[in-house]
């Protein structure tokens, strides 16, 4: 038997544990009496929650749609300056600035892709696009920032580093900054109420820093005259990026291994089944994410003799389901319950 678990907010009191009998249980019933009475109700409310979150989401799209237009034209304008200027620094803030163009615009994708119902060739939806453009921002980042560092070690141990017009650097540089610090205020009205957006808005932040590095060594260079600071600087943005690059690879990595997600304790899923009243074991336990924040369970629960015979298996998967829901985050969870015998029967068993 299966469960997909829809998401139900309980409080559990001081029940050990959220089976049928429990205290957990009786705020399902309690919740599906309410359901069955006010359906009507709860069909117009649906409508006009609906249209909250449709219109969040569109809010949203509207802020990522004018960030990318500003951070596509600042893109242009930093590349050409770092032609012009021969500035290197700049050449490693139009690289992560490309990275988090690519970012944005994978931010805006995931809003609409989200929205997308899934089918029988896509059985889990779209989301795992995201996962698959995260790997490209990555490698782009980690090309960059190797490009940038060999760049910039071969300018400082040369006797001649190059030529860097520092007032036109420094210009472009600032429309830079203020073309960033105009994105990252449209982006943080997002960022509070929604994790993709909130994503969008660190990757403006680390543009932000960006350029304040290039505004800094054109400073020095203006000043001072010496044009190293311009490798100085690219460094600097190179060590920004390649933490990021290794970190969003290792997070791609684990969704497309299907590794049980960092947040995910298993054993203290394990824990919260067992507690479950009716529940003998649980085996052949795997977690994993269809992208970053979606999770998907599924499990063998070995249950007693009596749960069958008393005709509880539905209570119990929907106690299971909102237990994970609750506890968990996991909105997609799915259990097989069997017998004592059919466990025993079974060859392979895993944790």
């Amino acid at each position: 038997m299966t469960n997909e678990s829809a998401a139900h907010t309980h409080d559990h009191g001081g029940a050990p544990g959220c089976g049928p009998g429990s205290a957990h249980a009786a705020a399902v019933a309690r919740d599906e009496a309410a359901r069955a009475d006010g359906s009507r109700a709860a069909g117009s409310a649906s409508a006009g929650g609906g249209h909250g979150h449709s219109h969040g989401a569109g809010a949203n799209r509207s802020r990522l749609t004018l960030a990318i237009a500003i951070v596509a034209t600042v893109l242009v304008v930093e590349v050409i300056g770092a032609f012009l200027t021969g500035s290197l620094s700049l050449v490693a803030d139009a690289g992560h600035m490309l990275s988090d163009l690519i970012g944005l615009i994978i931010a805006l994708i995931a809003t609409i892709v989200a929205a997308r119902p899934a089918n029988d060739r896509h059985s889990y939806g779209y989301q795992r696009a995201e996962v698959f453009g995260a790997l490209a921002n990555s490698l782009i980042l980690i090309v960059v920032a190797a490009f940038v560092t060999f760049e910039a070690v071969s300018r400082l141990i040369s006797s001649e580093p190059g030529e860097v017009r520092g007032g036109l650097m420094l210009a472009v540089a600032c429309i830079g900054l203020v073309a960033n610090f105009t994105s990252l205020m449209i982006l943080r009205g997002g960022a509070k109420s929604s994790i993709n957006m909130r994503g969008a808005y660190l990757e403006v932040l680390g543009d932000l820093l960006g350029s304040i590095a290039v505004i800094l060594a054109a400073v020095v260079i203006l000043t001072t005259g010496f044009e190293k600071a311009d490798a100085i600087a690219s460094l600097l943005i190179a060590a920004m990026i390649v933490p990021r690059a290794v970190s969003l690879l290792r997070d791609v990595m684990s969704v497309l291994s299907q590794s049980t997600p960092s947040a995910m304790d298993v054993q203290a899923i394990r824990t919260h089944i067992l507690e479950e009243p009716g529940v003998v074991d649980v085996h052949d336990v795997h977690v994993w994410a269809i992208t970053s924040g979606q999770y998907v369970f599924s499990a063998h629960v070995v249950v007693a003799r009596e749960v069958f015979e008393r005709g509880d298996t539905g209570p119990l998967l929907d106690s299971l389901g909102s237990c994970l829901t609750e506890h968990f985050d996991v909105e997609h969870s799915t259990f097989q319950l069997e017998p004592a015998e059919h466990a025993r029967h079974e060859d392979q068993q895993h944790l």
